[in-house]
């Protein structure tokens, strides 16, 4: 198990375990944001896992810290680049797993299970760029897979908590349905993804997926964080062309500093959220379709953020960010 320390990784390490699974995981010394996670904080994320440490990035380190020349029949792998800037994606989200898949071909893996990411389907940027060659890879590699491409994520929707909960209103770009998703709970994702391992529906498959919600806008998504605080719905229209002023300042000062660069691409990948909706995308008409999307899970983002807003649980935003 590679990723095993994010919160996807977590659930699916659970929901492996809880099929009957023994579980290895390859996990660094200073895993989480920041680097911040010690070894017995690791060890108590993943009980019952057995751990071993070492850097999934180095190819050395995988094959002697992580495979030990041992047979395994599955490699599962959540890890991801944190950033999406161009150097981190193709370095994680390309380069790391070819050399994460070379190793577990070495090591008589013969199925892989991959989180990737539904908006690779309309790869515009570099981190889904670099995820789309790697499904390539996997696909064309002889090993048996499930490549798990899931919609948006309720931690990515619940960033605005603390400016509702300051009395500022919900930022919406456009009128708010310009986009649309149908977002996953980690623990429905996690078991999902430990349900490629014994269902063979689910193998040589690329598997679009969303949890129980029917599509929502980022204005539905407003209106039921409004609701669970117990708030009037108050929001605030941002001009997509906002966002193309900033990421065109951002390109030009990025001939001067490389700094700038970085952020322009992080503005880039905010356009697209705020822009693409994270739906099944239909080749033949270009548009999304909110019915070809399949559902999965009980876990709906109301009740998410019911939890959320009580106390009951806790949302981890990691190195990008936005609100």
């Amino acid at each position: 198990m590679l990723g095993a320390t994010g919160t996807i990784g977590r659930a699916a390490v659970r929901a492996l375990m809880a099929r009957g699974h023994d579980v290895v995981c390859l996990v660094r010394p200073g895993a989480g944001p920041g680097g911040t996670l010690r070894k017995e904080d690791t060890a108590r994320l993943l009980a019952g896992a057995e751990l071993r440490f070492g850097d999934a990035s180095d190819p050395v380190s995988l094959a002697r810290d992580g495979f030990r020349g041992e047979r395994f029949d599955v490699l599962v792998s959540c890890l991801a680049s944190r950033t999406g800037m161009a150097r981190d994606a193709w370095a994680i989200d390309h380069d790391a797993h070819v050399a994460a898949l070379e190793a577990a071909q070495d090591a008589g893996v013969g199925h892989m299970v991959l989180l990737s990411a539904l908006c690779v389907q309309k790869p515009l940027l570099a981190f889904q760029q670099a995820k789309r060659a790697f499904e390539e890879r996997l696909i064309a590699s002889g090993l048996t897979w499930s490549i798990v491409r899931p919609t948006a994520f309720f931690k990515s929707l619940s960033g605005q908590l603390d400016r509702l909960r300051a009395g500022k209103p919900f930022l919406v770009f456009g009128d708010g349905t310009l986009t649309a998703c149908k977002p996953i709970s980690d623990e429905d994702l996690g078991a999902y993804l430990a349900l490629c391992l014994d269902d063979a529906t689910l193998q040589n498959r690329i598997l679009p997926i969303g949890g129980p919600d029917p599509a929502l806008t980022p204005r539905a998504q407003g209106a039921m964080l409004f609701a669970a605080l117990g708030r009037e719905p108050r929001f605030r229209r941002v001009p997509v062309a906002l966002l193309d002023a900033i990421i065109a300042t951002l390109s030009a000062l990025g001939h001067i500093a490389p700094r700038f660069a970085d952020k322009a691409e992080l503005a880039r990948i905010g356009r697209y959220y705020a822009t693409e909706s994270m739906l099944v995308l239909d080749p033949e008409t270009g548009r999304y379709d909110a019915d070809a999307t399949p559902s999965f899970g009980t876990e709906t983002l109301e009740a998410f953020y019911a939890r959320l807003v009580a106390g009951e649980t806790t949302v981890e935003r990691g190195d990008h960010a936005v609100f």
